[in-house]
């Protein structure tokens, strides 16, 4: 990792800074890391920690706690940049909300289940037992197949034949 200190003072004042972020650089990269949603935010975060880090080199006495040091800087710095975080607003002529669907009348709802109910106990009994196996209790083909002790070929054909019926019945055209 290379990192340039913008600071007006050379790099070269603190040769123990340089040999700091080159060891321990990588560690303190994947703080930043975490802190940040994306790789070069944490760059740029810890490039300003060390900025700061740099411009207090002198004044930080225990350097056997300089990752403390860094690390606070960099909570410190993305703390101030969310609390600053700008938030854009622009005016529209249309809402880019979509418009919410107003939900069906619940008597609605009960008339089209109560007719559909009694189209399917029109159905002939095997049919209804397939029907009522397969989309009420919600069981495979081959589960339906193994309750009723057919083919799981029957249960297909059967099941077809009694969605076209229920597809033609004439109460359920007027209550969809």
């Amino acid at each position: 990792m290379t990192t340039t200190v913008c600071t007006g003072v050379s790099a070269a004042a603190f040769p123990s800074f340089s040999s700091y972020v080159r060891a321990r650089g990588p560690v303190l990269l994947r703080t930043a890391r975490s802190l940040t949603s994306n790789v070069c935010d944490a760059e740029d975060l810890l490039q300003t920690a060390l900025t700061k880090t740099y411009l207090a080199w002198e004044r930080i006495e225990d350097h056997n706690a300089l990752d403390g040091y860094v690390r606070r800087a960099l909570v410190n710095t993305r703390t101030s940049q969310w609390r600053k975080r700008k938030i854009d607003e622009f005016v529209c002529d249309e809402l880019p909300e979509p418009e919410t669907v107003p939900a069906p009348d619940p008597a609605e709802r009960q008339v089209v289940r109560d007719a559909l109910w009694r189209a399917v106990l029109r159905l002939p009994d095997r049919q209804r037992a397939m029907v009522v196996l397969r989309y009420y209790e919600d069981l495979s083909e081959a589960q339906t197949a193994e309750v009723l002790g057919v083919s799981v070929g029957t249960v297909k054909s059967a099941v077809s034949r009694a969605l076209g019926k229920l597809r033609e019945d004439p109460e359920l055209g007027h209550a969809a």
